[in-house]
């Protein structure tokens, strides 16, 4: 068994799409970033990625890299779980946690794990998301951005 842990935070901007775990939320602003913003599947990348002992989404996907501009964050996820089948890896499962004030995230939180399920090849009972807020603390909490954290399990694919 393999552990590993992601977080990942981006700022509002006005205009564009707000993608959260594979899923586009209806809201007025989109996330600042290189690729789409998804911090959700970034945060997944990292555990993914820190579990593996692979390095972490910036030594794979840098920002100065044009490869990656506007790119779909399900692509990301789905390079970095090729890397984990080469490994002999495969997911146990994944806990993940979006910090938000605004929009309220509550609605979409089924269509997040199914498609992060799909994405990391198990049944959805293997990936639990989750949406908190910080009580209007800091900047997540003055509506300037959001944040996510990820916890995974990693297996070898000779073990159950």
């Amino acid at each position: 068994m393999r552990i590993g842990q992601g977080f990942d935070a981006h700022a509002f901007r006005e205009g564009g799409r707000l993608v959260l775990g594979g899923v586009e939320i209806p809201h007025t602003h989109s996330l600042a970033a290189h690729s789409d913003g998804d911090v959700l599947l970034h945060a997944l990348c990292d555990a993914l990625l820190g579990a593996a002992g692979l390095g972490d989404i910036g030594q794979h996907f840098p920002d100065t890299d044009p490869t990656y501009k506007g790119i779909d964050s399900r692509k990301l996820l789905s390079h970095v779980m090729h890397l984990l089948r080469g490994r002999g890896l495969r997911v146990g499962n994944a806990d993940l946690t979006l910090v938000a004030q605004v929009p309220k995230l509550a609605p979409y939180r089924d269509a997040m794990r199914a498609v992060i399920a799909q994405d990391l090849h198990v049944s959805a009972d293997a990936v639990n998301v989750k949406a908190t807020t910080t009580e209007q603390m800091g900047f997540t909490g003055r509506k300037e951005g959001i944040a996510a954290l990820a916890v995974v399990l990693l297996f070898t694919e000779s073990h159950a």
